[in-house]
């Protein structure tokens, strides 16, 4: 089977789903497919179904009864009958589903997209799923490769976990994830200036149809074009990305006191990443936002990540760019961007924001991201086996010193040691102050028990660029590794 024309990338995902169509046994077998909204999953999974000659149906928010009408139809018109099905309750639907074969009696796929909405008007359809595919069903049911497809990651998390009914069920639990910032590079066609992609990613992110359907196909011609590109499609109240951030919330059904989620996301985008932070942005008790916090974990929205050097501390970073964008930016000027014709002047007023809350802290997370997956060993000294953020006391001037990024690895012995360590510049040229902070940093942790230092290697990265002598000191020094914008989309 063929990957649909006009499919970018997703070589993997594809490969994985023709495999699991392929399976020549005869018992029925169950797939889940998960990823945020706008990931192209409904294109990926209707894709396969068009090429295998399989059944997809796509449901709908609505009443177990009227689901039942609209998979009665579709199923009636994939068999070529005249008259819809009229199923009573799903046990039927899905007896009469299970039972499905291909021409010949080969393998049939069937896909039952936004599975959440069924599940959500009928709650006993996993259990009955379950029973289906169970061993005591096999002689009942047809050789159906099923894949259930969901946004709702929350829902999807706990289809398969714990106690589930469909938990152990499974031959393919496939998540569809956003484009990284090199991919996303390549589907906006921004290639060639690392610096504008970097601008667009920080506003838009991986997710494939902000790229098509919602901008229509709108890529900023240059530099001089990023403001008023993001004028056209962000900043514009009659294009379908200016309320994108708050439909992300409201499509989530676990996201039930959504004000609340939203002041949450507020106090991460103003620079709060710790849980005191954040509850002092809200002015609310820390232990009041766990259950918040950990449905936004849950949701995919945000991500709790530890600190490299401290292991009981914690920071909160959003996932999702157009969520940090809109909440940084959008939302403390709402009232205005409403308005037709205000938008040019809030996004003037607005530069410092988007410098500091959210190109800034997007370009130290591509830096970390470079490190882990692009980086070679060359580069940083060794294998590495993680990449954080963290923070280093100083009691000798009274402070904490914040390091961008911090790549750990093992040596020989097995033993876990300190790579390097990297600072993240996005609108400041670097020079021999910056190294010699890093190199400050890297005293001090050669200092503290249990951290392994000694050949711990210096990153310095730049939007800007870098002066002349802390160029002519990298060139001398391996130890001293600089990372400018097209080394970060290109290079390793």
């Amino acid at each position: 089977m063929d990957k649909p024309v006009g499919m970018f990338d997703r070589d993997f995902e594809w490969e994985e789903l023709v495999r699991f169509a392929s399976y020549a046994g005869a018992e029925a077998t169950l797939g889940v497919v998960s990823g945020r909204r706008r990931q192209g999953k409904t294109f990926l999974l209707d894709g396969l179904c068009r090429a295998a000659g399989g059944f997809f149906f796509a449901a709908s928010e609505a009443t177990e009864a009227e689901s039942l009408r609209q998979f009665g139809a579709a199923l009636a018109r994939f068999e070529g009958r005249r008259a819809p099905y009229r199923f009573a309750h799903w046990e039927e639907a899905v007896s009469e589903l299970m039972g499905l074969t291909g021409p010949g009696g080969a393998p049939l796929v069937v896909v039952l997209d936004e599975f959440p909405f069924l599940a959500k008007a009928s709650p006993e359809l996993p259990s009955l799923l379950q029973r289906a595919l169970g061993p005591q069903a096999r002689h009942e049911s047809g050789p159906v490769r099923l894949l259930l497809c969901g946004s709702a990651l929350s829902f999807m998390g706990r289809l398969l976990a714990g106690t589930a009914p469909l938990r152990g069920r499974a031959s393919l639990e496939l998540v569809v994830p956003t484009l990284d910032y090199r991919l996303a590079a390549r589907f906006w066609e921004l290639t060639d200036d690392p610096q504008l992609a970097l601008l667009v990613n920080s506003v838009v992110g991986g997710t494939p149809a902000y790229r098509r359907e919602f901008v229509l196909g709108d890529t900023p011609a240059g530099l001089d074009d990023f403001g008023p590109w993001v004028l056209r499609n962000v900043l514009n109240p009659g294009r379908p990305l200016f309320r994108e951030a708050r439909f992300l919330l409201a499509e989530e059904p676990d996201l039930r006191d959504t004000a609340l989620y939203h002041g949450v996301l507020a106090a991460i985008a103003q620079g709060n990443h710790t849980r005191g932070g954040i509850a002092g942005f809200l002015e609310r008790k820390s232990t009041d936002l766990s259950h918040a916090l950990t449905v936004l974990e849950d949701t995919g929205m945000i991500v709790r990540e530890p600190d490299a050097f401290h292991g009981k501390r914690s920071a909160y970073r959003i996932v999702e760019p157009i969520l940090t964008f809109y909440h940084a930016l959008m939302r403390p000027e709402w009232s205005d961007l409403e308005r037709p014709g205000q938008a040019p002047a809030v996004w003037e007023r607005s530069q410092a924001t988007f410098r500091s809350k959210v190109i800034g802290p997007h370009f130290e997370q591509l830096c970390r991201t470079w490190t882990r997956w692009y980086a070679s060993p060359d580069t940083l000294g060794g294998q590495r086996t993680r990449v954080e953020s963290g923070t280093v006391p100083d009691p000798t001037a009274k402070t904490t010193h914040e390091v961008d990024l911090a790549t750990f690895g093992r040596d020989e012995d097995g033993r876990e040691v300190l790579l390097a360590i990297g600072e993240a510049k996005w609108n400041e040229t670097m020079g021999l102050g910056h190294l010699q902070r890093l190199d400050h940093i890297r005293t001090l942790l050669r200092a503290r028990h249990g951290v392994h230092a000694e050949r711990t290697r210096l990153l310095c990265f730049s939007g800007a660029g870098f002066t002349s002598d802390l160029r002519d000191l990298a060139h001398r020094d391996p130890t001293v590794q600089l990372v400018d914008l097209d080394r970060l989309y290109s290079g390793d």
